[in-house]
């Protein structure tokens, strides 16, 4: 039984300006499936590789698989569909497999506009792609294809047909990835010219905030034995040669015991290793006197869901933080040597020039050394998107990517938002590349933050950054020829059912109305979790603050956040990977 894994080849310029992101999907399912007993497998990764369709299909001819895999973001469904649309050409007899959060909560969509995709994979990846590829490999496929849970398929009618979900894998240590599958020296993380990883400790979030989507994805929430998980580093480390990693969970700090047992691991064994986490506000204002426990143990560099710079957009978004507590936050990690990175969101209704003009102004004042802006995207399997109604003109999911405006402002133009957004961005770093960058005191933050400047500079030189290629933007005296180039052709978009996966009970999570939504996904950061398998990849997303009351809460022994009533800003993600 051979398989082939495909990485699609889709770049949004946002979170992966920084390098290539070890694609981490792929290293979860082959783990899994070689401890099933399942080995002959490959891993072609389109992206890193830049490979156009005829190298791609290639590449998918020589594998001479059995199946053919590959995942997807909402961003990138359309590239994935050719994937296997491809994978059929070259090889009709191959089973065709998509995994990934769109195709698990769109999967009618997805075979009507794709019926060569075979199966999709929905949810959790891991158990769900081992009793698939039994079944193909004993002959039961597809006679007895309604048997494996977790899959959605075209029956017999050509009707999109889903079974039962498969039950989370509850012991999450079982999981252990072959890492082995990549070709390490493609994943070069630019700021410290290290290969960078994108490992998860935990999966899930205990939370239910509306415009969401990891909670239902992952339907509750397991963290990994410590010490289990300083095993998988020191393999990176000592095997794979990573100098880097990012952990992929939505907050690591929800389990604050555990998060500091990882620590002290680490500090334990030594292994040398720096990394960077998503996290929120007030987690670092609570564990303030661990700050400096939490840099002994490699942490250098914490993305923040500041969200917005008006106290005003705060209590918008039910971020249940105030500008104050942003400011402290920030201030308290740079005093404890970590690299601070402020995230905001643009692109609501609401959004004027002088809007943006305000969260220049305070991530200013605030003294972060980085920022980024993304623009808002509603997910259409997000409870949130019902409330957004006919607010939503864009139905073409490959602009589905944090970097192109999805919602139009009441007040400006899409033009007149991404111009201001760039200009935040000159501004912002061409002063910290000037006066801050190269006279930090501190030898491993001035080296840091130089090297990321220099991938910054790098992708916009190369017109990556943004995709500021593809929408034409050259400067703020060219708007009018700036071009999004939007599919026009796409339908408008048929939402799933949003309990028939999980279920948020009213009363934990009460219904906001559009204008009180936060846009941004859970920890704050440059990754979303690819949910294949559940890690983070490098496409263009940007996860912001998390909280909210949810089904799956932790013992009180176990969660030291505070949990109101009202829930808190949270959104998918990155990966959304």
């Amino acid at each position: 039984m051979r398989i082939l894994f495909v990485h699609p080849n889709y770049s949004a310029g946002a979170a992966d300006i920084a390098g290539n992101w070890s694609p981490a999907w792929v290293a979860y399912i082959a783990g899994y499936l070689k401890a099933g007993g399942y080995q002959d497998y490959q891993f072609v990764d389109a992206l890193v590789d830049k490979l156009d369709d005829d190298q791609l299909r290639v590449a998918i001819r020589e594998a001479k698989a059995d199946i053919v895999a590959t995942t997807a973001m909402t961003p990138m469904i359309y590239t994935a569909q050719r994937v296997l649309q491809i994978a059929r050409e070259e090889c009709p007899n191959a089973i065709t497999v998509l995994g990934g959060i769109h195709g698990t909560f769109m999967y009618k969509q997805v075979l009507s506009e794709a019926p060569w995709i075979d199966v999709i994979v929905r949810g959790e990846g891991e158990a769900v792609t081992l009793n698939l590829v039994r079944c193909i490999d004993e002959g039961r496929w597809p006679a007895e294809r309604g048997k494996i849970q977790g899959i959605a398929y075209l029956d017999e009618n050509q009707q999109a047909f889903a079974t039962p979900a498969e039950p989370s894998i509850k012991d999450v240590d079982s999981i252990w990835p072959d890492w082995g599958v990549l070709e390490w020296k493609k994943y070069i993380y630019i700021p410290l010219g290290v290969p960078v990883a994108t490992p998860n400790m935990a999966r899930g979030c205990p939370f239910t905030c509306s415009f969401c989507s990891q909670w239902k994805f992952w339907r509750d929430y397991r963290v990994r034995d410590p010490k289990r998980m300083v095993d998988e580093i020191e393999e990176l480390v000592k095997v794979h040669g990573i100098g880097f990693f990012i952990l992929a969970d939505e907050e690591p700090q929800i389990n604050k015991a555990k998060f500091v047992e990882f620590c002290q691991e680490l500090i334990d064994r030594d292994l040398g290793i720096h990394w960077g986490i998503n996290t929120r506000v007030t987690d670092v204002m609570r564990d303030e006197d661990l700050l400096p426990f939490y840099r002994k143990a490699g942490l250098v560099h914490i993305s923040l869901g500041t969200e917005a710079a008006a106290q005003l957009n705060l209590d918008r978004f039910v971020k249940e933080t105030t500008i104050e507590q942003n400011k402290r936050a920030i201030q308290l990690l740079q005093q404890n040597g970590i690299v601070t990175e402020a995230q905001f969101i643009v692109g609501l209704e609401n959004e004027t020039r002088e809007t943006l003009e305000e969260t220049y102004r305070m991530v200013m004042d605030w003294g972060a050394d980085m920022a980024n802006w993304s623009m808002y995207t509603p997910w259409p399997f997000s409870d949130m998107f019902t409330e957004l109604g006919d607010k939503v003109e864009v139905f073409d999911y490959s602009k589905y990517n944090f970097v192109s405006p999805i919602m139009k402002p009441d007040n400006i133009d899409r033009a007149e938002l991404l111009d201001g957004v760039m200009a935040n961005y000159r501004r912002f770093y061409m002063r910290k590349m000037l006066f801050q960058y190269p006279w930090v005191k501190d030898p491993f933050r001035r080296r840091y933050l130089l090297g990321c400047i220099k991938a910054f500079l790098k992708s916009a030189m190369e017109r990556r950054f943004y995709q500021l290629g593809k929408q034409n933007y050259w400067g703020p005296t060219f708007k009018k020829f700036i071009r999004f180039d939007y599919d026009k052709t796409r339908s408008k978009i048929v939402e799933p059912d949003h309990n028939a996966w999980k279920k948020a009970p009213a009363a934990k999570r009460p219904a906001v109305s559009a204008v009180g939504m936060a846009p941004q996904a859970c920890g704050g950061g440059g990754l979303l979790m690819d949910e294949f398998s559940g890690n983070a990849t490098a496409t263009s997303c940007k996860p912001g603050g998390c909280g909210g009351g949810g089904t799956q809460q932790l013992p009180e022994n176990e969660v030291f956040v505070s949990v109101p009533t009202v829930p808190k800003a949270k959104a998918q993600a990155v990966q959304e990977a």
